[in-house]
């Protein structure tokens, strides 16, 4: 929508239909804009360089007069334009093509291989509160300035983010995969028996961007969102609830910082 200027209600996307996208790499951490969204930009800058050919010759111009701007084409040299809807409806009329087009020719199909990955950077904090008597951690706020790029859409990226939190808060204080030492059975095997963060959980969250240094390793200059928050999360957080424990003597919590191992490393450091 935003590089061909035509309205977003005038696009429509298709997903997980292999009958209309055979190739596709399958689905995988931080790369749905960072290889769809370019390879969508691709797509896009090559129909407007056909739609080129088009508008010059609805115009009775010289293609190699013709700009494109904002969804208008322009003849540079006499002022003539004509937008980009009116040369998609063009696109389909046989007479009023030039010659070696054919209808549908504004019909495009691109690949977009990522040739290297690009490397998100960020800051995250924690806030936390201690129970000593419980070993109960709270987690009160959490502040993530992340630093992937442009932001297409900001509403999404907050999403990835609250929700990368919400799992790296799981990691840090609660989600532990148990075995049976003899059997090898996984013990943690349902919900019953493996806890995960609930909506009581989650903190408060300020959520900011820095988008000033696009990465030049794809077009769009976009870098990975996926995986910030639950990158970032454990450690802010583990390291919160040790500055809070730093009083009685706790230097070291291997995760998950569950209230027992919280309670427990406070009465070994007392005691010792």
């Amino acid at each position: 929508s935003d590089q061909l200027g035509i309205p977003f209600d005038a696009i429509r996307y298709v997903q997980g239909d292999t009958d209309a996208t055979p190739i596709g790499g399958g689905h995988g951490g931080s790369r749905n804009l960072e290889v769809g969204g370019n390879a969508v930009l691709k797509a896009a800058r090559e129909v407007i360089a056909k739609g080129k050919a088009i508008a010059a010759h609805l115009l009775n111009s010289h293609e190699d007069d013709i700009a494109f701007e904002d969804g208008t084409y322009k003849d540079v040299r006499t002022s003539q334009t004509i937008t980009m809807e009116e040369v998609i409806a063009a696109s389909k009329e046989a007479g009023r093509l030039p010659e070696g087009m054919e209808p549908g020719c504004l019909n495009t199909d691109t690949v977009f291989e990522r040739e290297a990955i690009s490397i998100p950077n960020g800051c995250h904090a924690a806030e936390v509160e201690v129970d000593p008597e419980t070993g109960v951690v709270t987690v009160e706020r959490f502040w993530a300035i992340d630093d992937f790029g442009p932001i297409v859409n900001p509403m999404l990226a907050d999403g990835q983010v609250m929700g990368g939190v919400a799992q790296g808060l799981g990691q840090a204080l609660m989600e532990r995969i148990v075995y049976d030492a003899e059997s090898g059975q996984l013990v943690t095997g349902s919900l019953m028996d493996y806890a995960l963060p609930r909506a009581d959980s989650i903190p408060v969250m300020e959520i900011g961007y820095y988008e000033d240094a696009p990465t030049a390793k794809n077009p769009l200059g976009v870098k990975g969102a996926g995986e910030a928050g639950c990158c970032g999360a454990p450690p802010a957080i583990v390291n919160a609830v040790l500055d809070a424990l730093a009083g009685y003597g706790v230097r070291e919590i291997q995760m998950p910082l569950t209230p027992e191992k919280v309670w427990r490393a406070i009465q070994e450091a007392q005691q010792g």
